[in-house]
């Protein structure tokens, strides 16, 4: 029963009641960042999958500038990385407009990371079980190590919450996920080479 109706009805109720009270912290950041991105804008879309692969897009602040080499090429993620992008990130901020797509049903607070659609031909049986539930903002990967985490080791993850998937479970990833974000544990800003799909390669 949780699974089937309670936990949309409690995110629907719980993000509709966390944009309201943080409408004004969304507002400032938003016009902080459309000053610091230069013109590039505050927020940042991208496609994603969701529950049974259906594709979504997903929303997030914008930490990044679009500045571009001579040649048209973006510049490296550190070098375009401003101030304001490297607080938000560290404090988890970049996250809230997701909000807004837990609200219309793309996500849930709680669940599987929503990853790139360009990895969808490369997961095994079980590791599509991530998609037999809506992604989150946070999840159980995330309590477990986040970054730090090796692909594998992530996915099994999101597998093993889909399959235990409970008000219990959801409660303590709450929980756990609040401390993290206090401590700023788990996080790191500057990009590590541990892409899914180099990692795949390895194995292939």
């Amino acid at each position: 029963m949780y699974k089937i109706f309670f936990k949309r009805f409690i995110d629907i109720i719980l993000s509709f009641l966390a944009l309201l009270l943080l409408s004004p912290i969304i507002l400032i950041l938003w016009t902080w960042l459309t000053i610091a991105n230069k013109g590039a804008g505050a927020f940042f879309f991208q496609e994603r999958p969701g529950k049974d692969e259906k594709i979504f897009k997903i929303y997030k602040f914008k930490s990044m500038t679009d500045e571009r080499d001579s040649e048209g090429n973006l510049l490296p993620d550190i070098k375009r990385l401003t101030k304001i992008g490297r607080f938000i990130r560290k404090m988890s901020l970049d996250e809230l407009p997701q909000l807004w797509n837990v609200f219309k049903g793309d996500m849930s607070l709680i669940g599987p990371r929503p990853l790139l659609t360009r990895y969808l031909n490369v997961y095994t049986d079980r590791e599509k079980m991530r998609h037999s539930v809506r992604p989150g903002i946070t999840g159980l990967a995330q309590i477990s190590g986040r970054n730090g985490l090796s692909w594998a080791q992530r996915l099994e993850l999101d597998a093993q919450y889909a399959e235990k998937l409970s008000f219990i479970l959801d409660v303590k990833i709450i929980y756990k996920t609040i401390i993290k974000v206090i401590k700023h544990e788990g996080v790191i800003i500057e990009k590590k080479e541990n892409y899914l799909d180099i990692e795949r390669k390895k194995t292939i």
